[in-house]
């Protein structure tokens, strides 16, 4: 490329302004009808813009339709990821595409700031529903799971002709919540992640990944959980995992000084998700670290609000949320580095919430070791099918949007097949003609060097890579024009010119070693982050330049920098940088347990020789460190008269991260102490000491025998006695199922009572009963192993001098026992059950775990049991009716409280819908009542566990470890099932939902309920 050409496009970048051709009249969005306002050519009409941008719409169907993520190449050029055959099976009413999804690539040939070119790339069923790509040059990597494609045009067609695979096995086909989009760092490598389903890491043969340490890298807590975040070098190969424990982490991103960011999705409906930044080697705390217990678990010291409860915040070794941005669906994410948008939106995250339908900026502040964000809205759609699904810089600054347009979003929602959208947000007027790098791919005939260096300011990524791989395959020719670069005064170039020069020099560490003494505390930080992939035999050496550095993110990055070494010379660093913390920092603080977790022992003995910190600072690193001898200090606090129940809970809930084989002696010197709190750090540890170190240890016993009177009529005293199984108790537990007014505590007592041999002593306590009695007992005993109860439930059915209460509850026990469902079915397949119940039980049984059974009561109830004979308009013309809210209001306590939470009322059992309205549309909310196993939410799939001795439960699986099972059912009863008695689990392929609640309805209930549900919104989007 000449010097001329240079010039020439370097004066389109200086901010060339023009008006794009075929301008419209501006039209009021808000006056138009449902059908105007779905068409792409005043879709830009109804987005709410920051200040002095435009968004113009680049690409729409029929062009493309449902992208899922896109990239911007270093010509200008739009990959995009389309998903027609996404979630087939959940949505049988859309088309397939036979041939597969496609891999598209975009151009906009004549500079009118519309595509106006489409090739495509790739097409096949490998690549359904496909959730990330990265393109520079002739090839993509394509993330889509199970694997990771690397697609490549050898023959310069503009197709694809040859296919790779970079890893593989990753989670199921189609998993939302695994393999996500690569990216690529200041350091050439790619940076990618998956979510909660993804599992393992397996490459390219099938074969287990290893991390750097020789670690598979799997979610069995061995030592990583859930969602990872990694990082390895292009050709796969020198995987490491960086962060874990995420629940659906979509994307990640990382700017020029190598930080990491990203988003995480919570379960649906509890106002967690959340903004990350990414600590190394940092545990982000979605499920108990130590156990995998979900975050509903009880534990000691658990969090107040289920926002920071949902992320066990409470919990030392897990590193804090930078920002809880409530309810969403969180999607891609980039960190915008040019300098065409407005400052405001400069050098920040920008993200792309299709919940909310709104693209969004997060300014950052630092904020100690850490950081403190807020939210900046870039681009609101005011229609509610807008959503935005990636977001991508291109070579000019310009900002790209991936929008998935559908009226829903998240777990299996596919309700618009024909339509989807790239926007293009710019300052006003602002034409697209990005300068093209494409020479830069081509390695034996390389562009000048310095055309290479000045890739390097370029704010989008493909650019910058393809400048970096450049100028590392040049070597040492390089360093003159990246010297350059490093003499300049932005401090992102020179954070970029420094991976350079280190990738180029022969020696990486001398180019540490200067970073670490410049004057910019963002530059120390890179210049450590650089040393610990490049130099890490130099580490020591460079932890020890800025041990006393003022800037304490600056002093985190040195304290991750130990994560690693075990010599004597990092206990002396370590305890330096102990010795500065503040006692306040929670960042600064986990910074310091992820460089100690390795090395507890030793790098806590060598602190205590001078425990430097004051009295408050100490008693937080006690906390944190996971040294055997923490265990003692943490004792002695809990013990002191002036430590408050607050701080006690935080040390009793410390000693479960331990495992040191003293601990439980420990937790049993606790029992019955002289302490104020005694009564409570008795019920405390007697919640976390095991089991069998309990029985064999007298002292253990007696707190138990002390303290469970003074705990009778709680879910603490039925918790003790499920734990320790105590003698003595039958007469208390049969108290509190005959009379406790708490349905959980009272159907535990009675499944314990069973478990003993006592289910004749219930009966014989229920004839007793009066009828208000009889129904509450009912409900426990529907949940008692089925042959015993079988024979009170029928008699009470066919009794038809029984009130209709009473018969209902004891067909609503018959149905929800074990086995009472296929029993029931049976009966009414053979005549034998009560004809003027026989309805209601076939409703019951739709709703049943057994997919069988489920089948089969929906087979047999048809329409007999519907509210109307005629069928229901279609979905396209009830979402233009207006309905009664509080008229709906009362049709969702009637049908759908049972099963799902609305503000105050309901029970926690399907996703939450408290925000509901936010998330989707009207169309959507139809179709999830209509097709509800089009739409299940990841985290609410139903399973069938069959146990050991031939009983079967169906419900949702809370959470699991390796000794238990947590279960949820419908109406919210949750129960635990040792592993030890599971013998099978198996997916439902159907939701738990029932499939005919429209034919509970009138035709004006169910608009009435959507009314309701629909208005059901965030509190940003009520103001």
């Amino acid at each position: 490329m000449t010097r001329l050409a240079i010039l020439s496009i370097s004066l389109c970048l200086s901010g060339l302004f023009c008006t794009p051709k075929n301008a419209a009249p501006q039209v009021n969005w808000d006056q138009l009808d449902e059908t105007a306002r779905r068409q792409p050519e005043n879709a830009v009409y109804g987005m709410e813009m920051a200040d002095g941008l435009e968004i113009t719409l680049f690409a729409s169907e029929p062009m493309l339709i449902n992208p899922t993520n896109l990239h911007v190449d270093e010509r200008g050029r739009v990959w995009v990821c389309e998903a027609l055959n996404y979630r087939n099976s959940h949505n049988p009413e859309n088309p397939v595409r036979n041939e597969g999804d496609r891999i598209l690539i975009l151009e906009d040939s004549d500079g009118d700031g519309q595509a106006d070119k489409n090739t495509v790339f790739y097409q096949g069923n490998d690549v359904n529903a496909a959730l990330g790509i990265w393109a520079t040059g002739n090839r993509a990597v394509v993330s889509c799971s199970p694997h990771v494609f690397v697609l490549t045009d050898t023959d310069g067609n503009g197709r694809a002709d040859r296919k790779d695979t970079l890893f593989s096995n990753v989670g199921g086909f189609q998993t939302d919540h695994a393999i996500h989009a690569f990216t690529v760092g200041p350091d050439g490598k790619f940076y990618f992640n998956f979510g909660n389903t993804g599992q393992q890491l397996f490459d390219a043969h099938g074969q287990p990944v290893r991390d750097q340490q020789g670690q598979t890298i799997n979610d069995k807590g061995a030592p990583y959980r859930q969602g990872m975040v990694f990082r390895c070098n292009p050709d796969g190969s020198g995987v490491e995992v960086l962060a874990h424990n995420f629940r659906n982490n979509y994307e990640v991103a990382a700017d020029s000084y190598g930080a990491l960011w990203q988003s995480d999705n919570d379960d649906d409906g509890n106002k967690g998700v959340r903004i990350n930044y990414v600590m190394d080697y940092g545990n982000y705390g979605y499920t108990d670290e130590m156990t995998g217990a979900g975050w509903q678990a009880p534990r000691t010291n658990m969090e107040a609000d289920i926002p920071n409860r949902h992320w066990h915040q409470n919990d030392p070794g897990v590193v804090p949320n930078l920002l809880l941005t409530g309810s969403g669906s969180p999607c891609g994410i980039t960190v915008y580095e040019g300098d065409l948008l407005p400052a405001a939106f400069q050098n920040l995250m920008i993200h792309a919430e299709a919940g909310h339908n709104v693209v969004r900026a997060y300014p950052v502040q630092p904020d100690g070791a850490g950081y403190k964000a807020e939210i900046r809205n870039l681009v609101k759609g005011k229609d509610e099918w807008f959503r935005p699904a990636d977001v991508c810089t291109a070579p000019d600054g310009s900002l790209f949007i991936a929008d998935w347009y559908d009226p829903a979003v998240g777990g299996h929602k596919f309700g618009d097949p024909e339509r989807g959208r790239i926007y293009r947000v710019a300052p006003k007027g602002h034409l697209y003609q990005p300068q093209k790098f494409g020479d830069l791919t081509n390695f034996q005939n390389p562009p000048s060097l310095q055309l290479a260096a000045d890739a390097l300011r370029n704010p989008n990524l493909a650019v910058r890579s393809l400048g970096l791989e450049t100028l590392t395959h040049a070597g040492m020719a390089a360093v003159p024009a990246l010297e350059k670069l490093y003499a300049e005064k932005d401090s992102r170039l020179r954070a970029r010119a420094l991976w350079a020069l280190a990738r180029c020099s022969a020696d990486p560490a001398s180019w540490a070693d200067k970073a670490l003494l410049d004057p910019d505390a963002n530059l120390r930080c890179a210049a450590l982050r650089l040393a610990r992939q490049l130099a890490p035999g130099r580490l020591t050496a460079s932890v020890q330049t800025v041990v006393r550095d003022p800037d304490p993110q600056v002093r985190r990055e040195a304290a991750l920098c130990l994560r690693y070494l075990k010599t004597p010379e990092a206990d002396s660093l370590w305890t330096t940088l102990a010795g500065q913390y503040d006692g306040r920092d929670r960042w600064y603080l986990e910074a310091l347990g992820i460089g100690s977790d390795l090395f507890a022992a030793q790098r806590f003995a060598n602190w205590t020789k001078q425990n430097p910190n004051s009295p408050a600072a100490a008693r937080q690193i006690v906390w944190r460190v996971r040294a055997p001898a923490a265990l003692s200090l943490l004792a002695l606090y809990i013990l002191d008269p002036a430590t408050t129940w607050a701080e006690a809970q935080r040390y009793l809930r410390a000693f479960d991260f331990h495992t040191a084989p003293e601990k439980n002696a420990r937790l049993a010197g606790l029992l019955n102490s002289g302490s104020p709190l005694r009564d409570s750090i008795n019920r405390a540890v007697l919640h976390q000491i095991d089991p069998a170190f309990a029985k064999k240890t007298p002292a253990v016993q007696r707190a138990l025998s002390q303290l469970l009177p003074a705990l009778k009529n709680t879910p603490d005293y039925l918790a003790l006695v499920q734990r320790f199984d105590p003698p003595g108790q039958t007469a208390t537990m049969l108290d509190l199922t005959l009379h406790h007014p708490d349905r959980d505590i009272r159907t535990g007592a009675a499944r314990w009572l069973a478990g003993k041999g006592q289910l004749p002593v219930l009966l014989k306590s229920f004839e007793r009963a009066n009828d208000s009695m009889k129904i509450a007992l009912l409900e426990s005993f529907g949940q008692l192993p089925g042959a015993g109860t079988f024979a009170l439930f029928t008699r009470y059915l066919n009794d038809e001098k029984q009130t209709p209460a009473l018969r209902r509850a004891a067909l609503e026990a018959f149905c929800g026992s074990w086995d009472g469902g296929r029993e029931v079915l049976k009966r009414i397949e053979n005549n034998q059950f009560p004809e003027s119940l026989k309805n209601t039980a076939l409703v019951r049984l739709s709703d049943e775990w057994d997919t069988g059974i489920r089948q089969k009561a929906r087979a047999l109830l048809g329409t007999a049991a519907g509210k109307e004979s005629q069928p229901l308009p279609p979905v396209a013309l009830l979402e233009n009716r207006s309905g009664n809210p509080a008229a709906g209001r009362i049709i969702f306590g009637r049908l759908c409280a049972q099963c799902h939470v609305a503000g105050a009322e309901g029970k926690d059992f399907g996703p939450a819908l408290s925000e509901i309205g936010s998330k989707l549309a009207k169309n959507a909310l139809y179709k999830s009542i209509l097709y509800p196993s089009s739409g299940i939410n990841f985290g609410y799939e139903g399973y069938s566990i069959r146990l050991k001795d031939g009983s079967e439960l169906q419900g949702i699986i809370e959470s699991r470890t390796a000794s238990e099972l947590a279960l949820r059912f419908i109406g919210g009863m949750r129960r635990t099932v040792p592993m030890a008695q599971v013998n099978d689990i198996r997916e439902l392929p159907e939701s738990l939902m029932t499939a005919n609640l429209h034919q509970q309805m009138t035709e004006q209930e169910l608009v009435d309920l959507v009314e309701f549900l629909a208005g059901l919104k965030s509190p940003e989007e009520k103001s």
